[in-house]
């Protein structure tokens, strides 16, 4: 199970981490920037067989395809953000962190705008 590998390797690094904490803060930093990348490598490896899936639902449901991207997009951004909000927290600057984080729901929000205006058409036009 990969939960497992990521999990020790999570509280391997926040262990390593702390113990360099102390004396070595820009140490502590790298270990913890360096997990990050490690875990965030993973989900890329596990979002093929997410893109895989999706391939699949759209030749099997009648919608645009473009639907299936654009929430595609809505995760990609949020994780992204996520990610680097963190690292940006860790590193100590909160404000760059909210900013980023406050960016991405307005992102999200511009990308689900096409997909929202195809849904109120539709319910619109059973109406």
């Amino acid at each position: 199970m990969d939960i497992i590998k990521m999990g020790m390797a999570g509280v391997g690094a926040v262990l390593l981490a702390q113990f360099f904490r102390q004396q070595k803060p820009e140490y502590a930093f790298l270990i913890d920037l360096a997990c990050s990348l490690l875990i965030f490598a993973a989900v890329l490896f596990q979002m093929q067989e997410v893109f895989s899936y999706i391939g699949s639902f759209s030749s099997y449901v009648n919608i645009d395809r473009s639907y299936f991207l654009t929430v595609l997009k809505m995760i990609g951004v949020t994780y992204v953000a996520e990610f680097s909000s963190a690292v940006c927290q860790d590193a100590g600057f909160g404000g760059i962190a909210a900013q980023i984080r406050i960016f991405a729901k307005l992102s999200v929000l511009a990308l689900s705008m096409p997909v929202l205006y195809a849904f109120l058409t539709t319910v619109g036009e059973f109406l």
